[in-house]
């Protein structure tokens, strides 16, 4: 998301992912094939890719205003969070809010979640807990970790004096953290995995029964003009349409 609003979202449809500064449209076997200190960063594995979306959500953390837990914001996001769960497929979720007007929501590979009050202020509860199952999606299908992948092949690449291997993961300094989260949060996914994730967070809120025509209303809010988080992602009056049509096969 440009300027944090055009993200790996929304969530739904949020979130953005391979849109790395300086790498612009690159693939993953392109970015490899450069030679980047011999580092093949789809051979990072499941552990140092949490570990630092561990760092880089921190980092993130760190950097932004995040509501204390007596702020009406963060009650209401307990609220929801806690009808979305806190484990996903083994990996525990951690829900935090933002202090900006910014329009956002994004989650890491490491189960870090973050919602911006600009979105809160936009979205009721069950449009949130549709943006968050999307958000989640990118998590369980895999796309998080493949965008902190690329972004880890970018930073590294910037840095000649860099260790190579996984030597590098645990010698990021601050200011590589703070930029693999700003590629991550700012990466665009495929419009394959963007619908993906629609449809995971349409059976993800099934499951927990949980009514997914927040998912549709979200896309409606969504989907116009420069300031949307869906303004990079296909149409949203299209994914609102597939979400619907999963909603009326529901109901036959």
């Amino acid at each position: 998301m440009k300027k944090h609003q055009k993200t790996l979202l929304v969530a739904l449809p949020i979130v953005a992912a391979m849109s790395l500064v300086g790498c612009k449209g690159m693939s993953a076997d392109s970015i490899t094939n450069l030679g980047m200190k011999s580092i093949d960063a789809l051979t990072l594995s499941d552990a140092d890719v949490k570990s630092l979306s561990a760092k880089s959500c921190a980092q993130m953390d760190a950097q932004s205003k995040v509501a204390p837990a007596n702020s009406a914001y963060t009650k209401r996001l307990n609220k929801i969070a806690k009808s979305l769960g806190h484990n996903l497929n083994g990996t525990p979720i951690s829900y935090k809010v933002y202090i900006t007007k910014d329009v956002n929501a994004w989650a890491m590979a490491n189960g870090c979640v973050r919602v911006y009050t600009g979105l809160m202020d936009m979205m009721t509860d069950n449009e949130i807990q549709g943006v968050l199952g999307h958000e989640l999606g990118h998590v369980a299908l895999g796309h998080s970790k493949k965008a902190m992948q690329i972004a880890y092949a970018t930073e590294i690449a910037r840095d000649a004096a860099a260790a190579s291997g996984n030597a590098a993961v645990a010698s990021v300094s601050k200011s590589q953290l703070g930029a693999l989260a700003s590629a991550v949060i700012n990466s665009q996914f495929s419009q394959s995995q963007e619908k993906d994730a629609d449809n995971y967070s349409f059976d993800f809120l099934v499951n927990k029964k949980i009514n997914p025509e927040g998912l549709a209303t979200a896309f409606d809010k969504l989907g116009g003009g420069d300031a949307s988080i869906l303004s990079s992602h296909p149409s949203s009056s299209d994914r609102a349409k597939n979400i619907r049509n999963k909603i009326a096969n529901l109901k036959k």
